[in-house]
């Protein structure tokens, strides 16, 4: 009975769990508990599922597993890197605004660290597909995707959260980037600073071309043009800021022309920058002004205190988990919405006027 149960519990197109189990030489039910539970089997006898699963194209139905074993009240949230980075300090405040949410609904958060590597999108993979959770939040621009199974397959709905993803199809929570940016260069530019240099993300990156777009959008209504900024960094990701960050001071002392600006797109950068130029005897704000991107608290008792845009991070949270709970159960209906939070400056010690 049970057999049969498994059999009729997936998609009746395709490779079976059983076609799986005779060319792997095991039984249904040591694939069923391969797949849901990996730990419960011996590495020897996963490895030839494993083997097999990939030579048939095998994706099992985890949406139909669901149905049989009762939802789960997981939702796993996937970060780009480990936490033990520096540029985590906005991702605690992320983790606690979707754990409130989801508390008052019922359901627990799971972590999950995409640490690019095949062990970790291996394990994100096992959970999804064995129907441990029943929805993810994902922080990052990858998807796990481990020999032909991809989390965008595993049956279940999946949020974007700072990222927008909404043209590959998932729903996405996101602030305003560029207009953020854009007004924080068009204050400066009020303030008479006319010459910037911008410290970059990872190139090509989503927040990076956003955020500079807006920095360009702000020179060309104020009468610049592109050559008033100059940029920094573009060849790390976000979690390595405050390395970023020294590179950028690093660059600015090679600069024959000084900037009078500094606009850095997340606040760890910002914070390494500024502690390295103080050191060569530059003053912030009297001879640099500087700001920066996401609204860390930290950012309040720096020395000067560190104007920056919040991110909306609370009800950006909110409104993910109210997403993604929202289309459970209903994935054949999911829109790939997009919604805007917005982002506001705060304005402290660290910006001026130029020096005349």
């Amino acid at each position: 009975m049970r057999k049969n149960q498994d059999m009729l519990a997936e998609e009746q197109s395709g490779p079976l769990m059983a076609d799986v189990a005779r060319l792997a030489g095991v039984a249904i039910s040591t694939v069923s508990r391969a797949l849901a539970n990996p730990g419960r089997v011996n590495e020897k006898t996963r490895t030839k599922i494993d083997a097999a699963a990939k030579q048939l194209g095998y994706t099992p139905n985890a949406m139909a597993r669901g149905l049989r074993v009762g939802k789960s009240n997981i939702i796993m949230i996937i970060l780009p890197g480990s936490l033990h980075y520096g540029a985590s300090q906005i991702i605690p405040q992320v983790l606690q605004s979707i754990n409130r949410s989801l508390l008052q609904g019922g359901h627990n958060l799971m972590i999950a660290n995409l640490d690019r590597d095949e062990a970790s999108e291996r394990h994100i993979l096992d959970l999804a597909f064995g129907g441990t959770v029943r929805g993810a939040i994902i922080l990052s621009s990858k998807l796990p995707e481990v020999d032909g199974r991809s989390l965008a397959n595993a049956g279940f709905p999946i949020v974007s959260m700072l990222l927008d993803m909404s043209d590959a199809g998932f729903p996405s929570v996101v602030t305003n980037d560029r207009e953020a940016v854009r007004d924080a260069t068009a204050e400066l530019i009020r303030l008479g600073h006319r010459r910037f240099l911008y410290i970059a993300g990872p190139e090509g990156n989503y927040h990076d071309v956003e955020r500079y777009g807006g920095v360009v959008e702000a020179l060309h209504q104020a009468g610049l043009t592109a050559e008033a900024v100059r940029r920094s960094g573009g060849n790390l990701d976000y979690q390595h800021g405050f390395e970023i960050g020294v590179q950028a001071a690093s660059d600015f002392a090679g600069l024959t022309e000084k900037p009078t600006a500094v606009i850095a797109t997340s606040d760890d950068m910002a914070i390494s920058f500024v502690s390295c130029v103080q050191r060569t005897g530059l003053r912030i704000p009297e001879d640099l002004s500087v700001v920066s991107f996401d609204g860390s608290p930290v950012c309040a008792f720096c020395s000067p205190s560190l104007s920056t845009i919040e991110q909306p991070v609370e009800e950006m949270g909110q409104a993910a988990v109210a997403l993604l709970l929202g289309v459970t159960g209903q994935m054949e209906n999911r829109a790939a919405t997009r919604t805007v939070i917005r982002s506001k400056l705060i304005l402290r010690e660290s910006m001026a006027a130029p020096k005349s």
